[in-house]
């Protein structure tokens, strides 16, 4: 094996590998931090990306995971050399972390293509570090690997486990209801987040953490080793090793980035009851890398049924996850479904099918077996009719079954402003059979498209003890929200999309058994509608990056990845002659 790697053609070797001035300050700069000439001569430099940031609560541990992703990479024989990239934390981060992702995965592209690197390290955690340095990554389409965070050990709350996100989704409803006081309300704020790590629910960091390990783009059990547990050190340690083999191999991300690999995720969300913004993040990391992925590939989710008890959909935490055997043991029963790919290559150079061979469970409650779902067609619901020609989504485990097919009264609040001021009116003409509308919170108009999809029910509403009624929007929800929802509705309402139409009193049918989005108004009132919109419309005066952002961002269905993002555009950077 030694004499292999000596015969590797390095991309490093294009700065460190040659006996000229340009070489001579390449090496000499570096040496500053205490680099060994041998370090120079023949072996991988191997960048880690972190988003290490003390502003991102749920990747704050990440110094500690880097030094054993670096002490792998050493024992592998290569060079580890960690920088930072741009960290969007979703609990901190105004008006959204979707805002800023595609900046992060801009930041993680030239990182990587501008950098004496020949294989790169992906440390992620939090909801949109994920897909934003996968997309990253992707269009540089080096050897990668992704080490995530881990999630944050169970909450605690009288003598409770408690989900964090979902607890103050369920907290502040009852709250509103007038069932608890305002003490016990905040009360439950330090029971929450105990521990380091991301949201202990699958939400979107531990949806997105499945989605890297059912790609293939990470060792197995990446996904759900909580963030103390030694065994994530481990892990990162055995990933930064891994990593020095990939270059040897030249196993680059393209390799396991393939249209099967996707269909493997879309399948493993239904399976783990996964948020909604997978279907966003899914499609633009395809994008990058160039694979032809839309919404009608989600339909291969729709009859896998969800397996995992897992808060927001069900019972259990992150913890119970792991101990219960991990994303391996969900991925074996899919295989014995036959809904899995078993021929991706993965990063570890096996196939996910060999992977997940036997792979045990421990624990049939929370990972339950195929013939004993949590729900029986789990998958992401795709929507279309004349109120979302271009799609929408809705999470049937998350959703209440007696809503899934209901007809109803249309009360719209026409931004998220309007909504906040208008729902706690105790004169609102609402009830439970309404249908609550949010337009102008989509990719434009919001800008970034916030997760504000699942509106909390009017007060007058929830003391009559409703607990769920049908939303609609073109905004995204949180992977910890529950709820009949409707999101992703596209184009959407700053786009005259036909959300911007809707009015007091339209009635809508929601039919989700049968895909069905439907406005009862007809073609030619919907496009007068638009029509006066379009001539009463004022342009907003942006700059910065958010002038690029409303400039260039696409819809919900493309992945609101920005246009000129789009593509492969590999490794290969000029050479700089100082």
């Amino acid at each position: 094996m030694a004499s292999d790697k000596k015969k590797t053609v390095l991309r490093s070797a294009n700065w460190f590998g040659t006996r000229d001035k340009n070489g001579f300050m390449y090496r000499s700069w570096m040496k500053n931090q205490g680099i060994p000439e041998h370090h120079f001569e023949g072996k991988p430099v191997i960048g880690i990306c972190n988003t290490w940031s003390e502003l991102t609560p749920c990747n704050a541990h990440f110094r500690k995971i880097a030094e054993h992703v670096k002490k792998g990479v050493i024992e592998a024989g290569g060079v580890p050399v960690e920088f930072p990239v741009f960290s969007n934390g979703e609990s901190n981060l105004r008006p959204t972390a979707m805002f800023t992702r595609n900046l992060a995965a801009m930041d993680t592209e030239e990182a990587i293509r501008g950098n004496p690197l020949d294989a790169v390290v992906l440390l992620v955690g939090c909801d949109k570090t994920t897909p934003a340095l996968l997309m990253g990554a992707a269009s540089c389409n080096l050897p990668t690997i992704v080490v995530t965070g881990g999630p944050m050990l169970n909450g605690k709350h009288k003598g409770k486990d408690v989900g964090s996100g979902t607890l103050v989704w369920q907290a502040h409803e009852e709250y509103k209801a007038g069932n608890i006081s305002l003490h016990e309300f905040l009360s439950a704020e330090a029971s929450m987040s105990r521990s380091a790590g991301t949201c202990n629910t699958m939400g979107t960091a531990s949806t997105m953490a499945c989605m890297a390990e059912s790609l293939g783009t990470s060792l197995p059990h990446n996904a759900a080793i909580p963030a103390v547990d030694s065994r994530r050190y481990v892990l990162a340690h055995l990933s930064g090793m891994r990593i020095v083999d990939m270059v040897h191999e030249d196993l680059t991300l393209s390799k396991v980035l393939t249209k099967e690999a996707f269909i493997n995720a879309i399948r493993t969300n239904a399976a783990i009851g996964g948020s909604t913004n997978a279907v966003i993040h899914l499609k633009a990391i395809a994008g990058r890398i160039g694979v032809d992925l839309d919404l009608d590939d989600w339909k291969e989710g729709r009859e896998v049924p969800t397996l995992v008890n897992l808060q927001p959909s069900g019972k259990y935490l992150m913890e119970e996850f792991y101990y219960a055997g991990g994303l391996p043991a969900v991925l074996c029963r899919l295989g014995e479904s036959g809904a899995l790919n078993k021929d991706c290559l993965t990063v570890n150079g096996k196939t996910i099918g060999e992977n997940v061979e036997d792979a045990p469970c421990y624990d049939d409650d929370v990972i339950r077996p195929l013939d004993n779902p949590l729900v029986e067609n789990g998958g992401i619901c795709i929507l279309r009719g004349n109120l979302a020609p271009r799609g929408a989504v809705l999470k049937p485990s998350a959703a209440s079954p007696e809503l899934m097919n209901h007809r109803g009264r249309a009360v719209v609040f026409e931004n998220f402003e309007h909504y906040k001021s208008r729902v706690v009116d105790p004169d609102l003409d609402i009830d439970e059979t309404c249908v609550m509308v949010l337009k102008n919170c989509g990719p434009k108009g919001y800008p970034g498209m916030a997760e504000v999809g699942n509106m909390g029910l009017p007060p007058k509403v929830l003391k009559k003890g409703v607990k769920d009624m049908v939303r609609i929007s073109d905004a995204r929800m949180s992977g910890t929200a529950f709820g009949t929802v409707v999101l992703h509705t596209a184009p959407e309402a700053m786009e005259f999309g036909p959300l911007a139409a809707v009015q007091d009193g339209d009635m809508i049918h929601l039919d989700a058994h049968n895909g069905v989005l439907h406005l009862e108004v007809s073609d030619e009132e919907i496009a007068a509608r638009l029509e006066n919109l379009k001539s009463n419309q004022i342009i907003a005066n942006t700059s910065g990056y958010e002038a690029m952002y409303r400039n260039h961002v696409m819809q919900a269905d493309e992945g609101c990845d920005f246009d000129f993002l789009v593509g492969c555009r590999g490794s290969e950077v000029p050479p700089h002659s100082h």
